[in-house]
């Protein structure tokens, strides 16, 4: 306390101003023990929190006693000390203590103990209980910093680092902080380079959308113009061929409608070539008999031989004289005509020989009548197709080329059946001609029956589009235009149908025909192969295809709405129960399809078999045993189609020479006799 005393006037002031900012001189001395007995207790509870409590410049910021000692703070100390009784007593009205702000101000950091570093520290200076005086006294502010105490925030920041806390550096906190600029500065420049990457992508996405558009709206006009060439070029196919058609019309002939009572029917006039034709065999027939009748007059005029003079005058003159006893007297008034002259025998050779060369003459116009008959009656068939075609053409809805299910654009009419038509088409977005099958329903049928025609053709499209092979054409699409009209797409082939070549060829050979039947034979044997096989049941010369439309290219079967599943469920060892008895065409199917009993028939795949055999032979006109095979009456005898497959007639040709030099085909000897053993006994 002596010592506290002892201090000059002015430090006291500058001491009691540091700590309340408020200069007293009466209380000085109680304020300086209190200042000491609080530090003392200050310094007994530093070493306990030393690095728990924060620096000064931490807390000055949160004393409102510090921010008014501090505003309140000046150098005038001589006016002060004049009034330093007042102030005290002002102060001690106010009801605070020094001891107070050393108790708030112990808290913050501030005290002269905690200002000391750890190193300097020793165990003795914080656990004794030292006096005040002897506390203060090393730990009382220099002269130097009671003189500059008007900067308080020098001291604390030099302790404000929390060396207790952690390993840290400098160098290393500004390493870390270094890194950690340099990776944000990685990652903004990161952003900026992302974002200048999606920009550029938004650029080009933008101007791929205006190139997509931009080729979207050439393909629309690529496809309007196709569209647009298509139908120019479909009208003028129309046209031509109803021009030919109306040509056809006076060369080939027409039909003509003829009232019988009280209805009317059409019948067929002839044109001009058939009556031509007709007019010049009337020729050659009044021709022939014009020569048979002189034929018969040179006959009479035929000189007697040589053998023969005598006989015949002596039964002349018999005649003469009875003719004379018959008539009576010679004085007949009756003229008689001559007897014809006789001619000499080489006259009669020479006129018998014109006779002759007239007759093959005619005979052989004859035959060109014939044939161009027979020709001009293939024609016509085709003329009276062609008939029907535009006819059926000109009364569908659809002859305006319409673009069904925006895709296939309606050409033509191709042909037209019970209750459906088949259209060339084009498919706009593959770019390839199709034919378009048009289902439509009589709409004056019962709800059921659109039912079951609909199921049938939904069966059809399903047995269809489950096959892929190059003998049978392909279905591309199915959809519905309405509630009675739906639609299958199918592949499009070129040429006609065996039909249409038999109508205008009537026959073929037997190697064209027997290429024909190995296409359709093998398209037979892949329908029995997969699973469940299926029985084609409509096999025709109008359901094969020509690709080219020569008999000597490739083949495909189509139209499967008559076709049968050989499932487990249905097909037995006999075969399977005709359910649709009295469809189809019946020229082209078995005897066992028009049993009529309790039961249905049983059927296998030898109903295509007997197809193909008629095929054959229809195609050949001729006789074959392989044929025979093919239309054995009784189901049991006739080949399926496996053993179709594997007959040696259709297999590849096997040639080879023997001893005798014979040729011999697939085991089948080219000598006249064939073995009895062999297919080609008839």
């Amino acid at each position: 306390m002596d010592e506290l005393h002892s201090l000059d006037p002015r430090r006291q002031e500058l001491l009691e101003a540091r700590f309340t900012g408020v200069a007293s001189g009466s209380t000085g001395s109680t304020g300086s023990c209190s200042v000491g007995a609080k530090a003392s207790t200050n310094n007994e509870s530093s070493n306990h929190s030393f690095g728990s409590l924060g620096s000064l410049s931490d807390k000055e910021s949160e004393t409102p006693e510090k921010k008014q000692s501090e505003s309140s703070r000046g150098r005038k100390r001589k006016a002060e000390n004049q009034n330093e009784s007042s102030q005290g007593k002002s102060i001690g009205g106010r009801g605070h203590k020094i001891s107070d702000y050393f108790e708030y101000q112990g808290g913050n950091g501030s005290s002269p103990v905690r200002g000391i570093p750890p190193a300097i520290r020793s165990p003795q200076n914080s656990h004794s209980h030292s006096t005040p005086s002897s506390s203060v006294r090393p730990n009382s502010p220099s002269p130097t910093a009671l003189a500059f105490g008007d900067h308080p925030v020098l001291q604390p920041k030099q302790l404000s680092f929390k060396i207790t806390q952690t390993d840290l550096t400098m160098l290393k906190l500004a390493a870390l902080e270094s890194n950690k600029n340099q990776d944000l500065e990685k990652k903004e420049g990161r952003i900026d380079d992302l974002l200048r990457a999606n920009c550029d992508l938004r650029r080009q996405i933008d101007e791929q959308q205006k190139l997509l558009e931009k080729y979207k709206e050439r393909l629309n006009k690529c496809i309007s113009m196709s569209k647009k060439l298509l139908i120019e070029k479909s009208t003028q196919e129309k046209l031509s061929s109803r021009e030919k058609s109306m040509q056809d019309r006076l060369r080939l002939g027409h039909f003509t409608t003829v009232r019988h009572g009280a209805s009317f029917t059409e019948q067929w006039t002839d044109g001009f070539a058939f009556q031509n034709l007709v007019k010049q065999q009337e020729w050659v027939n009044q021709q022939r008999e014009d020569i048979e009748r002189q034929r018969k007059l040179l006959a009479k005029r035929k000189p007697p031989t040589a053998n023969n003079s005598q006989a015949p005058s002596t039964n002349s003159e018999q005649k003469q004289r009875k003719n004379k006893a018959v008539n009576g007297a010679e004085n007949d008034p009756f003229v008689r005509p001559n007897l014809p002259q006789l001619l000499t025998l080489a006259e009669y050779h020479e006129q018998e020989e014109i006779f002759k060369l007239r007759l093959g003459h005619l005979k052989k116009e004859e035959a060109e009548i014939q044939a161009e008959l027979e020709r001009l009656e293939r024609v016509r068939n085709l003329h009276i197709r062609e008939l029907k075609r535009i006819n059926n053409e000109d009364n569908s809805q659809f002859k305006d080329h319409p673009t069904l299910n925006e895709r296939y654009l309606l050409l033509h009419l191709l042909g037209r059946g019970g209750f459906s038509e088949v259209y060339k088409a084009f498919d706009l977005y593959e770019q390839r001609y199709a034919a378009v099958k048009i289902h439509q329903l009589n709409k004056s049928w019962r709800d059921e029956k659109k039912e079951n025609y609909h199921k049938h053709a939904c069966r059809e499209y399903r047995i269809h589009k489950e096959l892929d092979h190059p003998r049978i054409v392909k279905l591309y699409d199915y959809f519905s235009l309405d509630t009675d009209t739906f639609c299958t797409v199918l592949e499009y082939c070129e040429g006609n149908d065996l039909d249409f070549y038999l109508k205008q060829h009537k026959l073929m050979s037997e190697k064209e025909a027997r290429s024909i039947v190995m296409q359709i034979v093998n398209a037979l044997r892949y329908l029995n192969e997969i699973k469940p096989p299926i029985i084609h049941y409509d096999l025709k010369p109008g359901n094969i295809l020509l690709v080219d439309g020569t008999a000597c290219g490739e083949i495909k079967i189509t139209d499967f709405g008559l076709s049968k599943i050989m499932d487990d469920d249905s097909y037995g060892v006999d075969g399977m129960d005709l359910t649709s008895q009295g469809a189809g065409t019946y020229w082209y199917l078995p005897p066992e399809c028009f049993v009529v009993g309790k039961e249905p028939p049983k059927i296998s795949n030898k109903v295509d078999v007997w197809s193909v055999g008629v095929i054959f032979f229809q195609c050949l006109y001729g006789r074959k045993a392989f044929i025979r095979r093919c239309l054995a009456y009784r189901k049991e005898d006739r080949f399926d189609v496996h053993q179709l497959a594997n007959d040696p007639y259709l297999l590849p040709h096997m040639r080879r020479s023997n001893s005798s030099g014979n040729l011999h085909m697939a085991g089948l000897t080219a000598s006249p006799t064939p073995p009895s053993s062999s297919i080609m006994t008839y």
